[in-house]
């Protein structure tokens, strides 16, 4: 699918005079995105539970995809964090005292995540540290941060309507949780949560990259599902839609590349197009975002209400376009409506490496990358009230509610 001829005659004649006026327009960045290179080092110290293996170790033995799937994050922080110069042995000094349990890693044979197990997982872990510290009673939970990247984080569903029924496990309403999920006014989602990018492997996106002069001669693109017949065979619940209304509006569109399959060029057609569509799926987020901001492509996001990873850092409103489910109908028109001059402006922001390292989990950790954004995050959180401490003999949390299933022993 190639670009109108149009858009790049235009956008060379404005180049010059884009150019000239950069210096200014990023100044209105420049509280935003000085906040991704801050050092949390110093700033804050977390005490990192040491728990049987079966929490996490003998989990991942067991089933090694874990390492490479998009909820990979709690993986890698956990790891992270052993070596991190953050990390403290001694559990008194400690600001954030972390719980490294693998929720996520139960996969089907296809690779699916099954979140069915996580709530009494995560139950029992914290059944565990309460019964072997004093930490957690001493605040219910309120200094601990726990990493859920499921579909609906803690809510441990991957379908909105059933995510809501369940709501977030009753014992981490106190924690802070660090989680993938994010969409305004949702009970999935707490106050003072961290949103973080899902996980997408570093090395494999590097191993793709083309010259950076490549011309961009795809106008939108996109591969993956429109409908998902196995769990949605009526349409209209899954993506709210969404996804439907873009196959059927502009699977004939010649300025629209979309489709089901997924080329071995996945990575190197992100890297040839403008816009890169990031619909909602199941939830509201996808690794698509990550990948459209490390390969230069402007991503779309169809997503009503969404909380994108570390909004406080990133300027996702300078460097994204945001289309409502309600008009999608209307995308090319929108599209072919933002003047090239802005979508120059956006590529420039997203050729920022600090921008591209934001988003990723590299192993070894580098500055200024996911980890270290969510320090970042747990370090403006410092100094906490003190009001967090419980009396003696005062307890908030239940521990008898919610579902009888997630009650079971682990």
């Amino acid at each position: 699918m190639k670009v109108p001829i149009w858009v790049f005659v235009v956008v060379a004649v404005l180049a010059t005079a884009f150019v000239l006026r950069i210096g200014a327009e990023e100044l209105d960045q420049s509280h935003q995105t000085e906040r991704i290179a801050d050092d949390p080092v110093g700033r804050l110290k977390v005490f990192v539970y040491e728990l049987p293996s079966k929490y996490n170790k003998k989990i991942l033995q067991k089933d090694p995809r874990c390492l490479t799937h998009m909820f990979a994050a709690e993986i890698f922080m956990h790891w992270f964090l052993l070596s991190s110069p953050v990390r403290t042995l001694n559990p008194e000094e400690a600001d954030w005292f972390y719980t490294p349990v693998y929720t996520t890693c139960d996969l089907t044979p296809n690779g699916l995540p099954l979140p069915f197990k996580s709530p009494r997982m995560m139950r029992s872990a914290i059944q565990l540290i309460s019964s072997n510290w004093p930490f957690w009673n001493r605040t219910e939970g309120a200094d601990h941060f726990f990493v859920v990247p499921h579909d609906f984080g803690a809510c441990f569903h991957y379908q909105e309507e059933k995510a809501i029924e369940r709501g977030i496990l009753p014992l981490l309403q106190r924690a802070t949780l660090v989680q993938t999920f994010g969409q305004r006014n949702h009970v999935c989602l707490n106050e003072g949560s961290i949103t973080i990018p899902p996980y997408a492997p570093p090395q494999k996106m590097q191993a793709h990259l083309i010259p950076p002069d490549t011309p961009r001669s795809i106008f939108v693109y996109f591969r993956g599902l429109f409908y998902d017949v196995g769990n949605d065979p009526e349409g209209g619940y899954y993506a709210r839609g969404a996804r439907a209304s873009v196959w059927e509006n502009f699977k004939n569109n010649p300025l629209f590349d979309i489709s089901t399959e997924h080329p071995t060029t996945y990575y190197e057609d992100m890297q040839r197009a403008v816009f890169c569509l990031c619909p909602l799926g199941w939830a509201p987020w996808s690794p698509r975002l990550v990948e459209g901001v490390i390969f230069g492509c402007i991503p779309v996001i169809i997503a009503d209400d969404i909380v994108l990873p570390f909004a406080d850092a990133i300027p996702w409103e300078e460097i994204g376009v945001f289309v409502a489910e309600k008009d999608v109908p209307k995308l090319d028109t929108i599209l072919t409506s933002i003047p090239p001059e802005v979508v120059l402006r956006k590529q420039r922001l997203l050729a920022n490496p600090s921008m591209k390292q934001a988003m990723l989990f590299p192993q070894p950790a580098q500055p200024g990358d996911a980890f270290h954004q969510i320090l970042n995050g747990l370090a403006r959180k410092l100094p906490r009230d003190k009001s967090i401490h419980l009396k003696p003999g005062e307890k908030i949390l239940n521990w008898t509610a919610g579902p009888v299933g997630d009650l079971k022993p682990w």
